[in-house]
């Protein structure tokens, strides 16, 4: 009997950017869970497929996918993309909502009548417009930051519109893209001069039909829950897990780093999430998504927006919940998902880090020989410490399977110290609150 063919499509790993640089910092995260979800749907017996760029393909054999097709430099990523959607039974697309990338390539999808695994169409067109979340968040009554599109005035972004707003809400903002994913483009501002220095000395897309928008800062612990749609769920979506963010926020260039989860009171905040959660139309949304939300001082939440894709949380929820993670989503879409009960029975850490490491001078040598040392020696590694652009900085990522949040601290100190011990130094401090 023939095995299920799928298709699992991670767009910076898999030539989306063929035409231009691969970003490290996106690409350590895309490729970890392109590796992580490929595993677990392999538990489950599928003939897997996939794309791969050319100048990472030596990560092809840390990854259980049957077929692994390259995307040479220039190529452009979408003619074998829909190859593959045409020989595959089931579709699985993980990419950014920015310029309607994620849209489009799931469009297709549904026009191919394949089985769609990922976030429905309904869901991304929820998700990718952060004023149309703003006013959904605002018409179901929950608390959401006051949020503003900027116009354009002369194809610049209009200062004046910038500083009223600034003014009125006598507090600090952020200015980021519309359709914006994770910590992209995140700029923050707590003085009028920091904005007016931004305006003039800082390029934000060379698109200058791309909207921005401008939000008022909201301060407080970030948070994210993942969530599973299916549309015979009656109540809310499926609670898989609440997490911690680590988002470096500063005025040119906010990152993002990663997390834990789950949290230390997690039980008691998705109960307090559940009644909120009910309060939102969420049930037309389907497959796996996120909410990202700030958990405030005084305990209350701040919705922020909608992720209507994988996020970066499974590297670590797989690790933690008692449940293959691909099987839900399985079931979720083939309208199999009875009420599972959802028990999470350890911790993980997932986060990128950043080394300095001197000692590169043979690039095969180190692509064949020491990378898979690295990973038999510490088999936290999702995407292995890697330089894209023949620098001696080097990006990785990593997940922990520990029994508490403390634990995983330590082995992540562990991982950082014997890192340290093979000539990798940790060019970024990192700060973990244990709470």
């Amino acid at each position: 009997m023939s095995k299920d063919l799928i298709f699992i499509f991670e767009f910076v790993s898999g030539g989306g950017f063929s035409q231009v640089n691969i970003p490290t910092s996106l690409f350590c995260e895309g490729f970890g869970m392109l590796r992580s979800i490929i595993a677990d749907f392999k538990a489950l017996g599928f003939e897997i497929h996939t794309l791969l760029d050319l100048r990472i393909f030596f990560l092809s054999k840390f990854l259980q996918a049957d077929v692994i097709r390259k995307v040479d430099e220039h190529e452009n990523y979408l003619k074998a993309f829909k190859n593959l959607v045409k020989n595959c039974k089931y579709i699985f697309i993980i990419a950014p909502e920015t310029s309607k990338i994620l849209y489009e390539l799931t469009k297709l999808v549904k026009n191919s009548n394949k089985i769609l695994l990922s976030t429905n169409l309904h869901g991304i067109k929820k998700g990718t417009s952060k004023i149309l979340t703003y006013n959904f968040f605002k018409k179901s009554g929950i608390f959401t930051p006051k949020t503003y599109r900027i116009p354009y005035i002369k194809k610049q972004l209009d200062k004046e519109f910038i500083l009223q707003k600034f003014k009125t809400l006598k507090c600090p903002i952020v200015i980021k893209p519309e359709d914006g994913c994770g910590a992209e483009s995140i700029h923050y501002f707590e003085k009028e001069s920091q904005i007016l220095y931004f305006l003039r000395n800082y390029k934000l897309n060379s698109d200058k039909t791309r909207h921005f928008i401008l939000q008022e800062f909201i301060k407080g612990e970030d948070l994210s829950i993942s969530l599973l749609g299916n549309k015979n769920l009656n109540t809310i979506p499926l609670v898989l897990s609440v997490n911690s963010q680590n988002i470096n926020l500063k005025n040119i260039k906010s990152e993002y780093f990663g997390g834990y989860t789950p949290l230390l009171n997690h039980k008691e905040i998705t109960k307090q999430l559940f009644n909120i959660l009910k309060k939102i139309n969420l049930l037309k949304i389907e497959g796996h998504f996120g909410i990202d939300f700030i958990r405030k001082h005084d305990h209350s939440f701040s919705f922020i927006e909608i992720n209507p894709r994988l996020t970066t949380s499974y590297i670590g929820l797989r690790n933690i919940i008692n449940i293959n993670c691909a099987e839900l989503i399985l079931n979720s879409r083939l309208n199999n998902l009875n009420d599972p009960e959802i028990n999470l029975q350890s911790h993980s850490n997932y986060t990128r880090l950043d080394f300095l490491y001197d000692n590169f001078e043979n690039g095969e040598e180190y692509l064949e020989d020491l990378i898979p040392k690295f990973i038999k020696l510490i088999p936290e590694f999702v995407t292995p410490p890697i330089s894209l652009n023949n620098s001696k900085y080097f990006s990785c990522f990593i997940a922990t399977k520990t029994k508490d949040l403390l634990s995983s601290e330590i082995r992540v100190n562990e991982i950082i110290q014997s890192m340290k011990n093979l000539n990798f130094n940790i060019s970024m401090p990192r700060k973990i609150k244990l709470s």
